[in-house]
């Protein structure tokens, strides 16, 4: 068997990895929360049961331990275990919190353990002194206590994945969020893939019962679905989760780039207080809000220097050609650039209630960074309102 065999149990495993690394520090912090607990024990289980199954890695588990099959119950146990924490999961997610569901999540965690420790019984029972990497389920079909071994496992997730299809089937149309419903379509998919899996498997053992050899349903047609199961269960759980979450990253960060030329325009004026320096693995929230308070910090000591008639008279000029939101952002970008330049000749103005206008700037600072990107335009502008005020002025 080539190496490149390997590679489709390769793809989801490390996916299934790579989302538990990324559960990993919330589980940490609030390993307390149920739902926490619950989706990381699914990717642990889910990912733990991909890596047994690997067939290099059967063949290690059996010379380590000297026992011929022992990644057998490993793996459905830890198939049998996912199927359980994937069910609650849906429970929790469908329902509210309340004794009847506190009930018949126990029930399944008692009812799933049950079949574990079954598993074990019946993989100690029975006589599998060979080893099979790739076609154990149809080899021992035939074989006692073997054949209730393999029939126990696939029994156990053939009722959990039409117990999920019909819960997520009934689901799908009350879900409102769009993150939430997405996980619902992966999951529903998912599941349904385990539903494959299981009636290729089924299908190939009562086979071997009648005399027939369908083997190529158990080793060839099923994995796949397998695979593809424990991939989609893996995204479909962990999309509404973290779904939100990185989309309120790419507001963050995108909040974050546009306030940078802002920030840089006011760098020159010297805060009341040091800032305090972050480093690079520092959120991305606390440096958004660092920035943001420095550029308040700012206004708020360029307040005395604000020019309220060049404010005004950029905002009527820009307001002519440009929407109201634009014009308010290209006059607080004017007014910001010459408050700044007044701030660094030490020149204080006395306008009428300056601090009107700094409160209309702070209301637009994202506006007002993305204007300042097109310092032309602002010249403009302000030439523009120059020349408007000669001409009146000498009408």
């Amino acid at each position: 068997m080539t190496s490149s065999f390997h590679v489709p149990y390769a793809v989801p495993t490390v996916l299934l990895a790579v989302a538990l690394l990324l559960k990993l520090p919330t589980f940490l912090r609030a390993w307390r929360d149920p739902e926490v607990l619950a989706t990381t024990l699914l990717l642990f289980w889910a990912t733990a049961a991909l890596v047994v199954i690997i067939p290099v890695n059967i063949e290690r588990l059996n010379e380590l331990t000297g026992v011929p099959n022992i990644a057998a119950p490993w793996a459905y146990s830890f198939l049998t275990a996912s199927c359980a924490t994937g069910l609650t999961m849906i429970m929790r997610w469908r329902e509210e919190p309340s004794p009847r569901r506190r009930r018949r999540i126990r029930r399944i965690y008692w009812t799933y353990a049950g079949i574990i420790v079954a598993l074990w019984v019946t993989f100690i029972l029975a006589d599998a002194p060979r080893e099979r990497l790739y076609d154990l389920d149809t080899y021992y079909a035939n074989t006692p206590w073997m054949r209730e071994h393999i029939l126990l496992y696939l029994l156990a997730h053939l009722a959990s994945c039409l117990t999920a299809v019909h819960m997520l089937w009934k689901w799908f149309h009350e879900v409102g969020n769009p993150w939430l419903k997405t996980g619902v379509v992966l999951l529903q998919i998912g599941f349904s893939s385990g539903l494959v899996f299981d009636a290729a498997k089924l299908t190939a053992l009562s086979a071997r019962w009648c005399g027939a050899d369908w083997d190529w349903l158990s080793t060839k047609a099923a994995p796949p679905f397998a695979l593809t199961e424990a991939a989609l269960m893996a995204v479909g759980f962990i999309v509404p989760q973290a779904g939100p979450a990185v989309r309120r990253l790419a507001r963050d960060q995108n909040e974050y780039w546009r306030l940078r030329p802002l920030h840089r325009a006011v760098r020159a004026v010297e805060p009341a207080t040091a800032a305090t320096r972050f480093g690079p693995w520092i959120p991305l929230d606390l440096r958004l809000l660092q920035r943001q308070q420095r550029i308040h910090d700012a206004l708020r000591l360029l307040n005395p220097y604000f020019d309220g008639e060049l404010y005004r008279k950029t905002y009527a000029q820009a307001a002519h050609t440009h929407p109201e939101t634009k014009a308010r952002a290209t006059a607080g970008a004017i007014a910001i650039r010459d408050a700044v330049a007044a701030y660094a000749a030490g020149r204080p103005r006395h306008t009428p209630r300056p601090a009107q206008i700094s409160t209309h700037i702070a209301q637009d600072l994202s506006a007002i960074s993305t204007a300042l990107r097109r310092p032309r335009t602002l010249d403009r502008v302000r030439r523009r309102a120059a020349h408007t005020e000669s001409v009146t002025t000498h009408a």
